[in-house]
């Protein structure tokens, strides 16, 4: 049954519920009866999903995933040069966004091999459009390190970010993420967390991150995304001169120079430069002339 022609196939990456079934686009089935090869990042979801639509793949199936996708991309990439039609489908969502599919589609570009797509939900709009932040600009940081020192980092890189980010956690590491967010962000930064959406217990929770902490902490289960509101050019009104050098610090340890980083800091809180490099040389001389511990 192979689409087996003089030219090219077609990769095709397609969209799959991230709870109810009910959501699947309508070309998925379709696209899932008539492939000629499905490569899925679980084979058993994959033939739960084809049983909840009422359908069957007629073509070969095979896995796709983080373990092996560096290994079997030039399989696909081959097929694809033969003229085979390809379906990427992941356990949830669209392929190649915090789940494998990015290496097969970089790999087709470069031999000038079609993509397209077939939409499907997203958890990251879906979670955005319920969150009841700002969606005029957002931006998506996937899933955090998962070390809390790195974790931290990741954090602070982005806590001047305007525009509302999206994050995807695992759930028994969501209260540290949201306890490390309140430290960084403030405990005061509006979030909601999106929990189990379009399936049975689905559940958003919203507030400050500092109570909505408090909250992870009694445990919460099922699939996690978080949206954080982004900081506000009101929020860096009446900062002291301590979180001014916090900040360049922070730039500084992320490999810029001392005078971007102050640069960076003055023109991010709407102050002059002189303002803040002086704040910088206040601390490094109180550093400096400081009575080392355990001295009178």
């Amino acid at each position: 049954m192979a689409h087996v022609t003089g030219s090219t196939g077609t990769l095709v990456l397609a969209g799959t519920p991230i709870g109810d079934v009910a959501d699947a686009p309508p070309r998925l089935a379709a696209e899932l009866s008539t492939a000629d090869i499905v490569a899925a990042e679980d084979t058993r979801r994959l033939r739960r999903l084809t049983q909840a639509l009422g359908i069957q793949t007629t073509g070969r199936v095979v896995s796709y995933f983080e373990g092996n996708e560096t290994a079997r991309t030039p399989e696909l990439v081959e097929a694809l040069a033969g003229g085979a039609r390809v379906l990427l489908v992941t356990d949830a969502g669209m392929p190649s966004v915090s789940d494998p599919g990015y290496r097969l589609v970089a790999a087709a570009v470069e031999k000038d091999i079609k993509v397209t797509a077939v939409p499907g939900p997203s958890a990251v709009l879906t979670a955005l459009a319920l969150s009841g932040l700002p969606v005029d600009r957002f931006c998506f940081e996937g899933f955090l390190p998962r070390k809390a020192g790195e974790r931290l980092g990741k954090l602070r890189d982005v806590a001047d970010e305007r525009r509302t980010m999206v994050f995807f956690e695992a759930p028994h590491r969501l209260d540290d993420t949201l306890a490390a967010m309140a430290e960084v962000f403030g405990a005061d930064r509006r979030a909601a967390v999106c929990r189990e959406l379009t399936k049975t217990y689905e559940e958003v929770k919203r507030g400050p991150l500092g109570e909505l902490a408090v909250w992870a902490a009694e445990g919460v289960r099922g699939e996690i995304t978080v949206v954080v509101e982004g900081a506000t050019a009101s929020g860096n009104e009446g900062l002291d001169a301590e979180e001014l050098v916090r900040r360049v610090q922070v730039r500084e340890e992320a490999g810029e120079r001392r005078k971007e980083a102050i640069s960076a800091v003055a023109a991010d809180a709407g102050l002059p430069k002189r303002e803040v490099f002086d704040a910088v040389v206040a601390a490094k001389n109180a550093a400096r002339t400081a009575p080392a511990k355990g001295k009178d």
